[in-house]
């Protein structure tokens, strides 16, 4: 996969994929069904998109308190939760938009079916607003930095608001051809992009097709689609968004970064390591998020079994040298020295 350096930060960030088609001269066609101004109906559909998970969200305590939950609801709400949540972490996140890895072709393509089955828009959209903000990381310019109205509390509460769910009704969206031309120039990446109502409808409508098969009832698959549909899609929803509201606001920064993300340790387990994200924009391209002992970071677990497998490679694993000089009250130019007088040695 090569991404541009004007893209994301730093001249590391240009890898190489051999699955990556040459680069045409004819105009790219649009990896999303729509254009680069959400309409109308799009913010209407979004809206109502965002309502009712939410809102099956908030009735799922009094339900669970009153009728319960069944062992194979819950199971179908853990199993969809995390194939869509490490779809987004290490498909639309960590390989697509950074290139932290390489990637044969059927598991390039599973990561981006498993990304959309978590329900956050179509790949190329996700990923080309991922590099914007990582372009411009809470400065003008960034799709959703909570800081974007000021520093005051209550210029934060709105930025916080803005970040977490409000820029996703901006009519302007972030162009596709400029953020994320190699995503659009393979065919396969393209069609997953395009296909997402599609699975959008798998990914909703598999835990009834399991429950009402596992029960024999209308009821069981009633309950499955509760839970393994509408709550998992709500809960997901907004552990993803608290990375851009929460993780930007507040949170120990450790690392240093031009911008003001943060480490959340109560985030980390709902995040598949996500929310250890300082570290993450102090070096975007590092496969591993939580780098110091006891940063649980199932996504980097599972990069890591992927490479065993053969299915990864080139994987940017985290080195002690650079990740120390990346700390704050670091010399970098002191510690790279002391790196290539190690490596000399």
């Amino acid at each position: 996969m090569t991404i541009s350096p004007d893209v994301l930060d730093g001249p590391s960030n240009d890898r190489s994929d051999p699955n990556q088609p040459p680069d045409s001269p004819t105009p790219l066609p649009s990896a999303t069904l729509g254009g680069e101004s959400r309409r109308s109906v799009e913010q209407i559909t979004l809206l109502l998109f965002i309502t009712l998970p939410f809102l099956a969200l908030i009735a799922a305590v009094p339900l669970a308190w009153g009728w319960g939950v069944s062992w194979l609801d819950l199971g179908l709400l853990v199993a969809m939760y995390y194939i869509g949540c490490h779809g987004i972490t290490i498909g639309f996140h960590r390989y697509f938009t950074h290139g932290s890895f390489k990637a044969k072709r059927p598991l390039r393509i599973a990561l981006a079916v498993m990304g959309s089955l978590a329900v956050e828009g179509p790949l190329v959209r996700w990923v080309a607003d991922h590099r914007k903000h990582h372009k411009f990381s809470d400065a003008e310019g960034d799709p959703h930095s909570p800081w974007r109205y000021g520093e005051t509390v209550p210029a934060l509460l709105k930025g916080l608001w803005w970040a977490h769910m409000g820029w996703m009704f901006d009519e302007e969206q972030t162009p596709q051809h400029k953020y994320a031309p190699d995503l659009i120039k393979d065919p396969a990446i393209r069609a997953v992009s395009r296909q997402f109502v599609l699975w959008t409808v798998v990914s909703l409508l598999l835990p009834p097709l399991v429950g009402g098969l596992a029960t024999m009832s209308w009821q069981g698959a009633l309950t499955a689609f509760f839970w393994g549909s509408l709550v998992r899609v709500a809960l997901l929803h907004h552990v993803t968004w608290s990375i851009n509201s929460i993780c930007h606001a507040v949170g120990k920064r450790p690392f240093k970064s031009r911008d003001k993300s943060g480490n959340v340790w109560w985030l980390a387990v709902l995040s598949c390591g996500e929310s250890w994200h300082n570290l993450h924009h102090a070096d975007p391209t590092c496969a591993r998020h939580g780098v110091e002992r006891g940063q649980l970071d199932s996504s980097a677990r599972i990069i890591r079994w992927c490479e065993l497998a053969g299915w990864a490679y080139d994987v940017r694993w985290p080195r002690r040298s650079r990740i120390d000089s990346r700390r704050v009250g670091t010399d970098g130019a002191e510690s790279r020295r002391k790196e290539h007088t190690a490596e000399a040695a």
